[in-house]
């Protein structure tokens, strides 16, 4: 590593720290029972923000490749509210875009085809490009295509070589995750079709600072992404914002719309909104960033005082999920099974194997109703409904729900 880290977009040095989480592990790299006879490698957790363009960003200690490999173990199949999240979208844009039998519709990150099954199901032909091989598997079990490989410019001419262009094109929780955000950028403008449209869904930055959602930041999320700094970029490879939602999904997400310049789309009142919002929060100045960290250690040390004292009174706190934040928030608080014995999970991808770096090991949600806990603390706090209502049976003997961010709070 060299002693200057450059910023990814503008390659100004950052050198402004928005929070230091220590070191962790790659979030998502469970481990087997064999895995803990060995040392994990850990990474720092120093978030920076850029003095000159304001990209909140993590240094690329690990690249994707080594990241999102044939042994990826996040499914998004295993999220009910998920699934129904992809399906309206799904619905939605087929209306507005009218699409059918002739069009196609690319998403990049496909996933395990949680998302183009429903537009696959409509007749309308689709293209996953997705990098990591079992995940893309479980896709083309479904009868999706899809294409096993990183997306970028290069990609995109080789596809258009193909004579594939895209009408729709979708990056639903990806975009932080490129290293490379100018040449995935390109690679949109390279594959849509000149009235084409590309939708992109992102943690939006101004909840994480205003939720204290600091355990979205791991070594897998690479940038923590603002309309500001997405429009900037975006502007540089000939792409217009013309609309955006504000979602819920991971806590407050953006769904950005959009079109090649050439389209002659025009940006709508609601994107208007939200730089307003974006610049009143003090997003687009770099003094909005301070504070951040002193809110991310009070949530810490309220975190391990509750862990603490239930110990010491003799009750009984186990985890509901194996989420890359839960991950992120429990190497941070230093957290591990002699105050977290155990985490559930719905995905067999994840049960029996451990969380990196604490090693809390992962059973199936069955084993809550069996142990009757006095406390479950909901590590995807995002999902605190479904889950609740998923393990309504907690009530049953008195046991209580938790949830960590934006500060512990019992449900």
């Amino acid at each position: 590593m060299a002693d200057i880290i450059a910023c990814r977009i503008c390659e100004s040095a950052l050198e402004r720290v928005l929070v230091d989480l220590g070191t962790s592990p790659l979030s998502n790299a469970l481990l087997t029972a064999t895995d803990l006879l060995s040392p994990e490698t850990h990474w720092p957790l120093r978030v920076f923000v850029c003095e000159k363009c304001l990209l909140v960003q993590l240094p690329a200690f690990e690249a994707p490749e080594s990241i999102f490999d044939a042994h990826y173990a996040y499914f998004s199949s295993y999220s009910e509210s998920w699934l129904r999240h992809a399906k309206m979208f799904a619905e939605a844009m087929t209306a507005s875009l009218k699409l059918d039998a002739r069009s196609l519709v690319v998403e990049v990150a496909s996933n395990d085809g949680y998302l183009l099954r429903w537009f696959h199901e409509a007749g309308i032909p689709v293209l996953g490009i997705e990098p990591a091989a079992n995940t893309a598997a479980a896709a083309q079990q479904l009868g999706i295509p899809t294409r096993v490989a990183f997306f970028g410019a290069e990609l995109a001419l080789e596809l258009r070589s193909e004579g594939v262009r895209a009408d729709l094109m979708i990056a639903n929780n990806v975009l932080a995750h490129v290293p490379n955000l100018h040449d995935f950028a390109e690679g949109f403008r390279l594959l849509l079709r000149p009235q084409g449209v590309a939708t992109f869904e992102f943690p939006h930055l101004l909840q994480l600072m205003q939720q204290t959602q600091f355990d979205t930041i791991y070594h897998e999320h690479y940038s923590y992404l603002s309309l500001h700094v997405v429009e900037r970029v975006f502007r540089e490879h000939g792409l217009t914002v013309n609309d955006v939602d504000e979602i819920s999904t991971h806590g407050g997400s953006l769904r950005v719309y959009a079109s090649p310049d050439q389209s002659g789309c025009v940006s709508s009142e609601r994107v208007d909104m939200v730089r307003a919002r974006e610049e009143e929060a003090g997003l687009t100045r770099l003094e909005g960033y301070t504070g951040f960290a002193s809110r991310v250690y009070a949530v810490k040390a309220e975190l391990l005082g509750f862990l603490l004292e239930a110990k010491r009174d003799g009750r009984r706190v186990v985890g509901y999920g194996a989420p890359a934040k839960g991950s992120t928030l429990l190497n941070f608080a230093g957290i591990r099974s002699d105050l977290l014995p155990y985490t559930v999970d719905r995905s067999p991808h994840k049960q029996g194997r451990f969380l990196p770096g604490v090693r809390i090991p992962i059973h199936a949600p069955e084993r809550i109703l069996e142990d009757r806990p006095d406390v479950v603390l909901i590590l995807p706090w995002n999902l605190k409904d479904e889950v609740a209502e998923q393990m309504k049976a907690v009530r049953d003997w008195g046991g209580r729900f938790a949830v960590p961010i934006p500060r512990l709070t019992f449900l």
